[in-house]
């Protein structure tokens, strides 16, 4: 299961408190594309977040899926978040 697969990706690589995947896929299922691929939101909260901007902190996710996106994923939606910024 690609959520599952992510989720691996990501916890092996960014300290997550708490993340929400959203598989948006089923909602595309009109959507045509050479290489096919699923769409997905996600928030991810991580204290790795912390004084980094949002593009640093977008583009850490991004290289870490890297080996996904354009196969396995084709759209991803990020929301990315401090513990802190969580609470607001």
């Amino acid at each position: 299961m690609l959520k599952s697969k992510i989720l691996d990706l990501l916890s092996k690589n960014i300290n997550i408190i708490e993340i929400k995947i959203n598989d948006l896929s089923d909602k595309h299922k009109n959507h045509t594309t050479s290489n096919g691929g699923g769409h997905f939101k996600m928030i991810i909260i991580s204290d790795d977040f912390i004084n980094e901007s949002l593009l640093i902190r977008h583009r850490k996710v991004y290289t870490i899926l890297d080996s996904m996106l354009k196969k396995e994923i084709h759209a991803l939606s990020l929301k990315t978040l401090t513990l802190e910024e969580s609470k607001r």
